[in-house]
């Protein structure tokens, strides 16, 4: 049966767009698994349920384009027969749709999830120049005077996750960022000393998370953890932010941390593989 007389322009429903010919070739490809890697072209017709003839057909197609590759082995009785294994190339159709993501879309669902768990605001953000920006964020309180927002913008030097990202750097070109910066005091206890500040993104890089309390605005407490991507590079950072009323430093440490490390740990998996 043909493909328009299966899907007709002038059928009403649901499926008068489907494609049959692309359902039955993405059933051939679903017909191997990790328990069939080697099919006959027999076995394949049953597990997509289609014909031999149109097995036949598809599976000389994916062979074309490099997606299936036949194998000649000894036939029961007399001849020889043909076997059929997926090539690594059918990699492609899924790493093509993670390539497709950002890591805002890769970073959000998890970010939902330890919101729930910590019952706190949790953010991520990339680094630009002296700044950071907010890429992705799921607040459960206002706990800052200023509003934040995706795209908002704050100097990397008195964040949580600003202080990841500088301490992921290069050692040269985090020297000539932060000599470059202005750094101004925002609260009484803003590190502001270019020394102690190198010191501080050294202890930030040896323990792989920052903490900062009460620098960029009185009352506020976050840590932020580092993302890689599948180089080991760093390039994003997650935080949990929390009220200095609410959380004592070593609560934040305590209770914050180790699930915030888990969420980067799950963001890293897939990070991996974009």
């Amino acid at each position: 049966m043909s493909d328009a007389a299966e899907a007709s322009p002038t059928d009403a429903s649901p499926r008068s767009d489907t494609v049959q010919s692309l359902v039955r070739g993405l059933a051939v490809i679903r017909a191997f698994d990790a328990e069939h890697p080697e099919l006959t072209l027999s076995e394949v017709a049953r597990g997509a349920g289609i014909t031999r003839a149109a097995a036949g057909r598809f599976l000389r197609t994916l062979e074309e384009l490099g997606y299936v590759r036949a194998s000649t082995v000894p036939a029961n009785g007399s001849g020889v027969g043909r076997t059929f294994a997926l090539t690594p190339r059918v990699l492609e159709l899924g790493f093509s749709y993670l390539s497709a993501l950002s890591i805002p879309e890769i970073v959000q669902p998890h970010l939902e999830r330890l919101s729930r768990e910590v019952d706190e605001s949790v953010s991520a953000a990339v680094l630009d120049g002296e700044e950071i920006v907010y890429i992705a964020r799921v607040p459960t309180r206002r706990i800052m005077s200023v509003r934040i927002t995706i795209g908002t913008r704050f100097p990397a030097f008195a964040t949580s996750m600003g202080r990841v990202l500088l301490a992921g750097m290069p050692a040269a070109e985090r020297d000539a960022l932060l000599a470059a910066s202005a750094l101004p005091a925002f609260t009484d206890r803003t590190l502001t000393s270019p020394g102690a500040l190198r010191d501080e993104l050294a202890r930030v890089a040896e323990q792989g998370w920052a903490l900062v309390d009460g620098e960029l605005e009185p009352g506020l407490r976050s840590v932020a953890v580092p993302l890689h991507d599948r180089r080991g590079d760093v390039v994003a950072a997650v935080n949990v932010s929390t009220s200095a009323t609410r959380d004592s430093v070593d609560h934040v440490v305590a209770q914050y941390l180790p699930p915030l490390q888990r969420t980067a740990a799950a963001i890293d998996a897939e990070l991996r593989l974009v």
